[in-house]
Order: structure tokens, then sequence, then C-alpha cells
């Protein structure tokens, strides 16, 4: 089976690597590009940092040395990379902001300072409100931007055209919807009724399923494990 993957470059080339340890093939095609958000950074009376992607925590990490902060991740691959950045307390929510959330009532004192919550400029969920209803203090700081693709990736285009794709990755509602649009721009749509669409959660499938699909699956959990998990499940069908 190949897997067409359209995240964002750093982490589809991390995906790939995942997959081709396994002898899954993949074409990366990124619909999306993060961008830099020139943000000021007040670390001031803050008890622990808050991450809801790895996106989140290379962009922090690029504006900021700070890594004496405790941090909270709202999955194990973005603790991964805030392991890699070089922060040393980090601890991993089962992969949702309720979960993250949950985590940080268990772990932190409201009245010992404020949480801050490095994001991008589009979110999912409401991690500010749901803290702020316990009450601790939320900074939230835009720190990156996605912004995307005005035209289906070449490769990506002809791969699906000439059938030499099996199934795609959708990590994300807002760029399922992206590729449901370019797709159709490009006058590929028709031919993804013979590829599977495998989606992190239930909202990506919704919003792949506005065209057809050979099959739609969801992921038993929102986290890249169980997405390889699905993927596996996919590549062993095909295959029999």
């Amino acid at each position: 089976m190949r897997l067409l993957i359209t995240r964002p470059r750093e982490d589809a080339e991390a995906l790939a690597a995942a997959l081709r340890a396994e002898q899954i093939d993949s074409l990366v095609a990124p619909l999306m590009t993060i961008e830099p958000v020139d943000a000021a950074l007040d670390l001031a009376g803050v008890q622990a940092l808050l991450f809801t992607s790895a996106n989140g925590v290379r962009a922090f990490a690029a504006k900021s040395a700070a890594r004496d902060l405790p941090v909270f991740a709202v999955g194990e691959a973005t603790a991964r990379a805030a392991r890699a950045a070089g922060f040393a307390r980090v601890e991993s929510a089962a992969a949702t902001v309720d979960d993250l959330a949950d985590l940080v009532r268990a772990r932190c004192d409201p009245k010992a300072g404020a949480v801050l919550h490095a994001a991008g400029a589009d979110i999912a969920g409401d991690l500010a409100g749901a803290l702020a209803a316990s009450g601790f203090g939320v900074r939230r700081v835009v720190l990156y931007r996605a912004a995307t693709a005005q035209a289906l990736p070449a490769p990506a285009a002809r791969a699906i055209a000439e059938g030499t794709v099996d199934a795609v990755a959708f990590f994300s509602p807002r760029s399922a919807a992206v590729f449901v649009r370019l797709a159709r721009q490009a006058g590929v749509a028709p031919a993804l009724g013979s590829l599977d669409a495998l989606c992190l959660s239930e909202a990506v499938a919704h919003a792949v399923r506005e065209i057809d699909w050979r099959s739609v699956a969801v992921a038993a959990r929102p986290d890249q494990p169980a997405l390889l998990q699905l993927v596996r499940h996919a590549a062993a069908a095909r295959r029999g």
C-alpha cells in the first residue's frame, strides 16, 4: 500500500519514516506550511507550559531558551517533540484537549501561577475556557499559523489521477476540508472513489465525507499510534 500524507512537512516526514520501518510506502505532499508569528512571550508568574501540538513546541523553542518550566502536552507525539527540544519535565495527556485540561487540574494549583498555552492561530477545543472554569489563569500566545496551499501539489494530483496511491491520511478537520476543496479544484475528486480515507477522529471523517471514497475509517483514539494501526489494517486489507 502507498499512503498520501498531506501534513506539514516536518510532521509528514516523521510519519513517513515510521511507515518505512514497517515497509509501507508513502508520498509526502503538504497542504499546509507552518509560519512563525511575531509574538511577545512573557513567562513571569507562569508555573507550566501547555502544548497542543509539536508545532507549538517548535515555535516556542525557537523564541525562548527557557526549558526549566514543567510541560504538559496533549499527546505523546507532542511530548516527544518537547523532550527533543530540551524540556526535562514533560507529561503527556491521553490525546485530547479535555484530557490535557484534566492533567493540568491534577498536577497544578490554580494559586501557583498562570499556565501558558503556546498555540497556533487555529485551535480545536476550548482549553483556556475549561481551565478558567477551574480557577486557572491561562495565557494563550499565538506563535505560529498554518498557511494552506492554493492548489493540490502536483505529485499528489498525479498520483491520485494515475491510481498510484491507495489511501490518504487526515489529521485535522481543517486539512481534510482543504484537501476536499483542492481535489475538486484539481478535477481528481472522482478518482478518490478507489482510495481509503484514514482519519484521526470523527470530526475529521465528517469533513472528508463531503466527497465519495472507497471507505472512510476512523482511528480508535485521536493520536498517531492509533492512526498507524489504521494504516496497518488498511495495508493488510489491500494485500488480501
